[in-house]
């Protein structure tokens, strides 16, 4: 079975996930890791037996490389991608993609340009869960969809330092909700602030209107003293509620209650498997790099919506 050489860009908390499953899959062969920070990179590359890097551009050099996954710093996710895909590099970034719209739309341009891969992390995605409620929406077995909402809150997360809760949390769900509803969002109204941190808002409350006037309500914060992320979706015959950290999917309907039994499965491992394979079969991921750009640009739009006090429209 042929092997997709990789590398990992950012040996922080991420970086090691991401050297850990890819060592781990039949589908991939980890060749080196790189970090700004020379004694996080000798340390993660001695652990997995690859080589270690402090220079992107001379590990991208590398012909055995031939995809690269960048979890930095959310304001260094851009140019450090762009890096890799000047250089040859198919590229699995994490979210949020870039600091800003103006940066992803430039990843994408570039990427395809140079005719390569670049998807965008959002492993909430691949949970078996939400593939099942995605079957349930399209089949229509919990009938026609009609709202849905998210809840992901958490304690002030100490890895944070360039983001705020929007652009860090609340883009997970704004991804899946373009993603279950099949569309993207016509209006876009907010309300984010800070209670305990002054850099970057902690907390955020975002309302998606969709053609039809169906809506996704997005509730995120690092202010709750224990963690928790739920999706509860509902529709005109059922309820579907998913529990994203225990996996846990339950169905309602005006007759019975039921626990579809999907087994837990590592999001993060399902996602970088899914990678490699779209690489080696010529495939197109799940997620693309327009939906990281259009993620961002809903951000974006909900950041301005809470600044203005107004509902913003978009394109």
């Amino acid at each position: 079975m042929k092997k997709i050489g990789v590398a990992v860009i950012g040996a922080g908390f991420w970086g090691k996930n991401h050297a850990r499953v890819f060592k781990e899959l039949e589908e991939t062969e980890l060749i080196a890791v790189c970090d700004i920070n020379g004694e996080k990179a000798k340390s993660l590359a001695k652990q997995f037996g690859v080589e270690a890097y402090t220079n992107v551009g001379k590990m991208l050099r590398r012909t055995d490389i031939e995809a690269v996954t960048v979890c930095t710093w959310s304001t260094s996710l851009a140019k450090e991608a762009l890096k890799a895909l000047k250089a040859g590099k198919h590229v699995l970034v994490e979210k949020p993609m870039a600091a800003n719209s103006r940066q992803a739309e430039k990843l994408l341009n570039t990427a395809e340009k140079e005719g390569l891969h670049l998807t965008v992390g959002f492993l909430m995605r691949f949970i078996p869960g939400i593939q099942y409620i995605k079957e349930g929406i399209e089949k229509r077995t919990i009938g026609e969809l009609v709202c849905a909402t998210a809840k992901r809150v958490s304690q002030w997360p100490e890895r944070i330092g360039d983001v705020g809760v929007v652009k860090d949390l609340a883009i997970h769900d704004i991804d899946i909700m373009r993603y279950l509803f099949g569309f993207d969002p016509v209006v876009v109204y907010a309300k984010a602030g800070n209670m305990k941190h002054k850099r970057f808002e902690d907390y955020a409350h975002i309302m998606l209107t969709f053609e039809g006037g169906k809506n996704a309500f997005i509730e995120s914060n690092w202010l709750t003293p224990y963690k928790t992320r739920v999706l509860v979706v509902t529709g005109s015959e059922a309820i579907a509620k998913l529990d994203y950290i225990t996996q846990e999917l339950t169905i309602e309907n005006a007759k019975e209650t039921v626990q579809p039994k999907l087994p837990w499965q590592e999001p993060l491992k399902l996602e970088l498997r899914h990678f490699a394979n779209c690489i080696l079969n010529k495939e197109n991921p799940l997620v693309t790099g327009m939906d990281g750009f259009k993620a961002i640009k809903i951000a974006e739009a909900a950041l301005k919506s809470s600044k203005t006090g107004k509902l913003v429209k978009l394109k």
